[in-house]
């Protein structure tokens, strides 16, 4: 951990907020934290399972989230309970901002996933991002937001994204 880090927190909470409301709130174990770029892990936080259909997020799995204080997006590595890969889950976000042991996190409605294998990778929840209206009300956020997707995507499609978590 950097100077940045909470003294002697190990601990955060992890606050993603969507249109104005907490939308889920869960401790993670702070992993890393340089100053720019944040790691933290956890179990998954969700109610019972997530069934997408191309992926269940349930009881056992881990998470592994790196959040960016100068970047539009979070990644999240999926690892069921007996520690295989399942994926990464990427979250399109205003930069996190930490204060204190909060992470707080604003979602965007924009989403990627990408398989194990990078054999599937998909671009989620757009109808939501358009309805949100954020182009309509913040057209700078909303074009970063694209931005963002576009990046982590190109990333997902040209093997991965283990060289930004390094």
């Amino acid at each position: 951990m950097s100077a940045n880090s909470p003294e002697g927190a190990r601990t955060l909470d992890v606050i993603l907020v969507k249109a104005g409301r907490t939308k889920i709130r869960y401790a993670a174990e702070l992993l890393h934290d340089d100053g720019t770029r944040l790691a933290v892990r956890a179990p998954w936080a969700g109610d019972g399972v997530r069934d997408f259909g191309f992926v269940r997020f349930e009881a056992g799995d881990v998470f592994t989230e790196y959040y960016w204080r100068d970047r539009w997006y979070s990644v999240k590595e999926v690892r069921d309970g007996s520690g295989t890969l399942k994926g990464w889950y990427c979250d399109i976000t205003r930069p996190a901002v930490l204060t204190g042991t909060d992470l707080v996190v604003e979602d965007l409605d924009l989403d990627l996933w990408r398989s194990a294998d990078g054999s599937d990778v998909r671009r989620l929840d757009e109808d939501e991002f358009e309805e949100s209206g954020l182009a309509d009300r913040d057209p700078a956020a909303a074009a970063a937001a694209r931005a963002a997707l576009a990046e982590l995507e190109a990333r997902a499609l040209e093997g991965g994204f283990e060289a930004l978590l390094r």
